[in-house]
């Protein structure tokens, strides 16, 4: 008799391939795979230092600027004020007219002052008639020679009061001072004006330049020739060109500034009146090293050698606004921290991020 027992069906189903499709997924293993992959490029990562920014030492231009600030004005030029206090009474509209010397620009009122005149015109007439009694007095022996000198002197008294009223009449004119083109005119008719009041300035167009301010402590680097740099707004996107033409030999000590005269080219787009920003070139050197200003601290530069910072002392030449000479110490294509940190410690590691510098 067979023994034997078929495989139930229960039993199939207990231990065939289905059963093990259904086995736990081993997320716990997986989550500690990640965990510790995640915390071995942290550590890689943080090994690395941290991040700063870096360019190279690269070679271009170096200049030393001196800063300055004025205004466009004619080489050639004056002004016409009223020596008296009044009332314009009548004024030309010349702006921008040629004029010759001597040329009335503009009257003051001068009714008192011309009756005033009158006045002393009748007591010259009046000083007369007693002068020439007196003479005739004096021939016939009835008159002391007293009272005909008295009578002479009163007579002259009167022609100087006369000759000074006649020229002050004259202070109630605006004249042009020079031959040229009224370059601007204030006041109208009806103001009342004091003496030294600026009404008109005329000058010649041309040539023109730039009267700049320049700080006390600056002026000892500053020479006639010297190329100069202007900006106005007029002209935002342009640099225009001048030199130093004029240094006054005597300085302001109330503003601590020397006046500098900046020459301008025939051409140049400036009008007088404008104000304009000057940077002067006392030194200039090309195909020198350089790093950005920001880069060195007393004379030092940090630079990156196998991504770990090396402080390096440095032999600085020219200090520009925006880019500092290196005379020794540095090599073109190094790298240096810009701007430079004083978090990061000699020999620390870092990760350097490349910016290119803008070089002129």
């Amino acid at each position: 008799m067979d023994m034997r027992v078929a495989p139930t069906e229960t039993t199939e189903t207990a231990t065939g391939p289905a059963a093990n499709d259904r086995r736990p997924f081993p997320w716990k293993l997986l989550m500690a795979v990640l965990l510790a992959a995640s915390l071995a490029a942290i550590a890689w990562w943080m090994s690395r230092g941290p991040a700063i920014t870096v360019v190279r030492v690269t070679r271009g231009a170096a200049a030393e600027i001196v800063y300055a600030t004025g205004a466009v004005e004619p080489e050639t030029w004056s002004r016409s004020t009223p020596l008296v206090r009044g009332r314009i009474i009548e004024r030309c509209r010349c702006e921008g007219k040629s004029v010759k010397k001597g040329d009335v620009l503009a009257r003051l009122d001068d009714k008192e002052a011309l009756a005033t005149l009158n006045d002393l015109r009748a007591l010259e007439e009046f000083q007369r008639r007693e002068f020439d009694r007196q003479s005739q007095l004096l021939a016939r022996g009835v008159a002391t020679s007293q009272a005909y000198q008295r009578a002479e002197s009163d007579l002259a008294r009167i022609h100087a009061q006369i000759a000074a009223q006649t020229q002050r009449l004259e202070y109630f004119k605006l004249v042009a001072p020079m031959d040229g083109t009224v370059l601007k005119e204030d006041g109208e008719v009806g103001d009342m004006v004091d003496p030294g009041t600026i009404l008109y300035r005329v000058g010649l167009e041309k040539p023109l330049w730039v009267v700049a301010d320049v700080n006390e402590e600056d002026i000892p680097r500053v020479r006639v020739g010297q190329k100069a740099l202007l900006r106005t707004d007029a002209f935002a996107n342009q640099v225009l060109p001048g030199f130093v033409k004029q240094i006054t030999p005597a300085g302001d000590p109330v503003s601590k500034t020397f006046r500098v005269r900046i020459g301008l080219p025939e051409d140049t787009p400036l009008r007088v009146g404008m104000s304009v920003e000057a940077n002067i070139v006392s030194r200039e050197k090309r195909d020198v090293l350089l790093v950005p200003a920001n880069a060195v601290v007393n004379n030092s530069l940090l630079m990156i050698e196998n991504d770990r910072a090396r402080l390096h002392k440095v032999e600085t030449g020219i200090r520009g606004t925006g880019f500092v000479e290196i005379v020794g110490g540095a090599s073109e294509g190094e790298l240096v921290a810009s701007p430079a940190t004083t978090n990061i410690q000699d020999g620390s590691r870092v990760r350097p991020l490349l910016a290119e510098p803008a070089v002129r």
